[in-house]
This record gives structure tokens, C-alpha cells and sequence, in this order.
């Protein structure tokens, strides 16, 4: 996890212009050595706790996302540039303060790092903050 100040660097607005929520996505690739069974049951079986234990009344949403080649996708590489997509939705700008601030204490960065060790290619992280836009599509 990230622990540096995140920003939101304008209002992300719904169509009645209330802030609806901060999403902080995270690309996260799988150590070397760790097959993509091994990775997916030690995020979801431990370092998914880890992130829940520190993102509980902070976050509205705490999402992994695991990467696949799809057959049919001809444009995509076979050698995917991450792993995981994870996702954080917290509803406020004061609440990330809070969270970010958790996850950049001492015994938590402690507990964070030696698992992240064991599993990611940390210096391939990369996170970001994300606007969405949702089309309202037709029925089919």
C-alpha cells in the first residue's frame, strides 16, 4: 500500500454535483517464484486481512482484481504488466488523510511490508487516483 499524501486534485461529481467517492486503484505484480494460484490464495486467505484490518471505517470498498490473457483479446500481451488491480473507495478526502496516516505508522508499515515482500515485485507498484465516467448504456 502507499503510504505518501494522496490528493484528489479536483471534485469528482455526480450528475447533481455532490462528490461521490475517492478511488485509489493499485497495480500490484505477483513476486517471481509465485504462481497465480499461490499469489491469489495468499492475498485473499492473508494479505487481504492486512488491508481490511487497516482500511476498516476508513474505506466504503476494498476490491482485488486479478488479470487474465482472454483468448479472444488478440491486442493483448501474454506477459501481463501486472497481476492485480486493487481497489480502495473511501467517501472523503478527510477519511484517505486518516487512512493513509494509519497506513504509514511504524507497526503498521512493519506489518505491511514483510508480507508484501513475500508476495509483490514492490518496485513495480504503481497507484493512482481515478476519475470515473459510466455511459448509461441501452437495454439489450
Amino acid at each position: 500500500m502507499t503510504t505518501g499524501a494522496l490528493r484528489l486534485s479536483h471534485s469528482v461529481q455526480s450528475k447533481g454535483g455532490v462528490i461521490i467517492m475517492i478511488k485509489l486503484i493499485t497495480l500490484l505484480t505477483r513476486k517471481v517464484g509465485l504462481t497465480r494460484d499461490e499469489f491469489i490464495e495468499h492475498y485473499e486467505t492473508h494479505h487481504r486481512k492486512i488491508g481490511e484490518k487497516y482500511l476498516s471505517g476508513y474505506a466504503a470498498k476494498y476490491q482485488r482484481r486479478y488479470l487474465n490473457v482472454a483468448e479472444s483479446a488478440h491486442h493483448a500481451p501474454l506477459d501481463l504488466p501486472f497481476d492485480v488491480l486493487m481497489e480502495i473507495w473511501v467517501p472523503d478526502q478527510a477519511r484517505m488523510d486518516e487512512a493513509m496516516a494509519l497506513i504509514a505508522s511504524e507497526s503498521a508499515q512493519v506489518e505491511i511490508n514483510a508480507d508484501e515482500a513475500r508476495l509483490f515485485e514492490r518496485d513495480k507498484t504503481r497507484s493512482y487516483l481515478v476519475e470515473e465516467y459510466e455511459s448509461d448504456m441501452p437495454k439489450p
